[in-house]
């Protein structure tokens, strides 16, 4: 008999609901909140308030994408964390009410191991190739920038992340500083693709390890434009795609310098990407480029799961739920989660 997994996934801004059938994909409604653009960054309060209003329908239409009834269901898999309190909390009680309807478990499941997993996300008529374990994975979004070992679904190890700044909010902080508009990453991404990447040089921070800070490149951008403003007030808007290119680049480098170190000091060849700055053309470029050069196995996810979205959730609930993992119903969304 066939196991269907509902994954619910309300982080951020995104309500998002997906079905599995056996760990393959049936279906994944997203339904995104536009009201934040105007504020340049996401509202809690009307973000958690958008959710309320669209987990039903959501669900609904992944129920109906996917063919099945509520009650074919065999679990429930929900993001319990890190993430905006009051979205998380919609989504968790959402699945709680409904496994208890149901009388099916919920799985709880870390927002960023879904990001972790993405590419196990199966599809009917595709290759669907999936990393070996263990794998490297570098898992670079709006609150994290981390590289991370993974030797199987259940067992994670962080090698190195940010002491500061994620990568994601810099390029959001670059866009809104030169007045690009919000979300920045895709803004900064297709203008990139246009200027000239080593025109203008920034800060890299010289940080040991496999750590990474990004709070300087940030500041460098600020002083650069700062003082050319000064002597010509239309300095970004006649530079924007270089220096959007330039400042790209720069983060880049800084990402990839401690991937292939990484990949040194482990001997592992199995590299992915996860998160939402995953994608970024020109970090999927790079990872590619570098994977030819030095022999590695990289596997990409798709663009419709590199953003927050219910599949992720839905595939790192199966694995737990084949694993034999439940969730009990006392279980509370958290705002952060310090390991995996």
């Amino acid at each position: 008999m066939a196991d269907f997994i509902l994954g619910i996934e309300s982080s951020c801004d995104d309500t998002s609901a997906a079905v599995l059938r056996d760990g393959v994909l049936l279906s994944n409604v997203i339904a995104s909140q536009q009201v934040h653009k105007d504020f340049g960054g996401v509202v809690p309060e009307l973000a958690s308030r958008a959710h309320e209003q669209n987990i039903v329908p959501v669900v609904s239409q992944a129920l109906d994408k996917a063919g099945i009834k509520a009650t074919d269901l065999t679990a429930i898999a929900f993001t319990r964390g890190p993430g905006l309190l009051g979205s998380l909390l919609v989504g968790t009680s959402f699945a709680k009410a409904m496994g208890i309807a149901l009388n099916i478990p919920i799985i709880m499941v870390n927002h960023l191991q879904g990001h972790i997993l993405a590419g196990f996300v199966d599809q009917e008529g595709k290759e669907n190739r999936h990393p070996k374990f263990p794998y490297l994975c570098l898992l670079v979004s709006g609150g994290n920038s981390q590289i991370v070992r993974v030797d199987s679904p259940l067992e994670y190890t962080i090698l190195g992340q940010t002491i500061d700044d994620a990568v994601g909010e810099a390029f959001d902080k670059c866009s809104k500083m030169m007045g690009l508009g919000y979300p920045g990453g895709p803004v900064i991404d297709r203008l990139a693709k246009e200027g000239d990447p080593e025109r203008f040089k920034f800060a890299k921070p010289q940080i040991p390890g496999l750590d990474y800070s990004f709070s300087g490149v940030k500041t460098s951008l600020l002083y650069f434009v700062r003082d050319e403003i000064a002597k010509d007030p239309d300095f970004i808007g006649k530079n924007k795609e270089d220096i959007c290119a330039s400042f790209q680049k720069t983060l880049i480098d800084i990402l990839l310098s401690k991937l292939i170190k990484a990949a040194k000091q482990t001997g592992i060849k199995e590299v992915t990407i996860g998160g939402g700055v995953s994608a970024n053309s020109g970090l999927r470029a790079r990872i590619e480029a570098e994977g030819k050069k030095r022999g590695w196995n990289t596997y990409l996810p798709e663009f419709k799961f590199t953003t927050d979205n219910a599949a992720m959730i839905a595939v790192a609930g199966w694995f737990r739920y084949k694993a034999g993992e439940r969730t009990s119903l006392d279980v509370a969304p958290v705002s952060r989660i310090a390991d995996y």
